[in-house]
């Protein structure tokens, strides 16, 4: 099985790119983030076309997760217990869906803003009660794919000086995901694929290779083992190589044997 995870930066915009890449890399699953639509907004019939099914949640034009698979799509879960609201709205940052025997999950963790703002708090909260639940699940197959909005070690930063007093690197981000390696979970695209997720549109910087490492696939101990690859596709990101405008993530694919 195949399965990648890709930040698109509005799914409605992209739309032609998503399809196009699945055909590319003969892709099973793909979890979505940052879909920016409702679920009513989310163009289906291409993807049904070329046979996915697709499983969304969005409330507004901001976030949104969504889950598109050709091997199955079962018992899909909006959410996770106890995930918090921010200022008693909720989001839409996890979708769940069972697909080929495993279980997936689309995460997109958010951002903070900036370590003294309340988005900040919210985010750590927000792990911790993905971690909560999380437990529950690391005895089956089970992958937390997705933006987590967390650079784990100074490689993941083009100019750790420069983010020292930013969201993304803090102590404390980066024991919430730590903690889950803790757990027994294992990030599972390090070793196959090197380099950055995350290039921001301002200053070329993708020309520059000035990025971050935020796109992961955290695999239970069951799923972890059946791994046997993983790559970024980084001509997706690059704006001379395809028509259109790129997202500001790479998609980050992920190779398991049966």
């Amino acid at each position: 099985m195949r399965i990648a995870t890709w930040n698109v930066n509005s799914l409605r915009t992209r739309i032609d790119r998503v399809e196009a890449f699945l055909q590319r890399h003969d892709i099973d699953v793909l979890a979505i983030q940052e879909t920016k639509a409702k679920v009513e907004q989310i163009p289906e019939m291409g993807l049904q076309m070329l046979g996915y099914e697709v499983a969304a949640v969005g409330y507004d034009q901001w976030n949104g997760v969504a889950i598109v698979s050709r091997v199955g799509l079962e018992d899909v879960t909006v959410g996770f217990p106890g995930m918090p609201t921010f200022k008693d709205a909720s989001e839409a940052r996890a979708l769940g869906a069972t697909c080929g025997g495993v279980r997936i999950w689309s995460l997109y963790v958010p951002n903070g803003r900036k370590p003294d703002d309340p988005h900040y708090a919210y985010k750590l909260e927000w792990l911790a009660a993905l971690r909560a639940s999380a437990g529950e699940w690391r005895e089956v197959p089970t992958a937390l794919v997705g933006d987590w909005n967390i650079c784990p070690t100074d490689a993941d930063v083009f100019d750790v000086a420069q983010f020292r007093n930013s969201t993304h690197v803090t102590p404390p981000e980066r024991a919430a995901f730590s903690a889950f390696e803790e757990d027994g979970w294992l990030e599972v695209t390090r070793t196959h694929a090197e380099g950055y997720t995350y290039w921001d549109y301002y200053r070329n910087r993708y020309q520059r290779d000035r990025g971050l490492k935020i796109d992961f696939a955290i695999c239970s101990p069951p799923l972890a083992e059946r791994v046997t690859g993983a790559f970024i596709d980084r001509e997706e990101r690059d704006p001379d190589v395809f028509a259109g405008a790129p997202s500001d993530h790479a998609p980050v694919v992920i190779d398991l044997r049966d």
